[in-house]
């Protein structure tokens, strides 16, 4: 499956959303982990929230095998 970034488009309406055409529920469970990255580095107090976003960026990439 290939990831499709949000277009702004968002609509509520069936199982998927038609500006991106995901579905509602991986839609959902991206907000709850994004959410929980939020959290994690508002509680860290980081000021630079470019080099972590880009951190676990590189993160997830590396756990993953490396660029797909």
């Amino acid at each position: 499956m290939i990831f499709k970034p949000c277009t702004g488009e968002c609509t509520d309406d069936g199982t998927h959303c038609e500006g991106c055409g995901r579905s509602h529920k991986e839609i959902a469970e991206m907000r709850q982990l994004v959410g929980a990255l939020v959290d994690f580095a508002e509680r860290m107090e980081y000021d630079n929230f470019n080099d972590f976003s880009d951190g676990v960026a590189a993160s997830i990439k590396y756990a993953m095998g490396g660029e797909h």
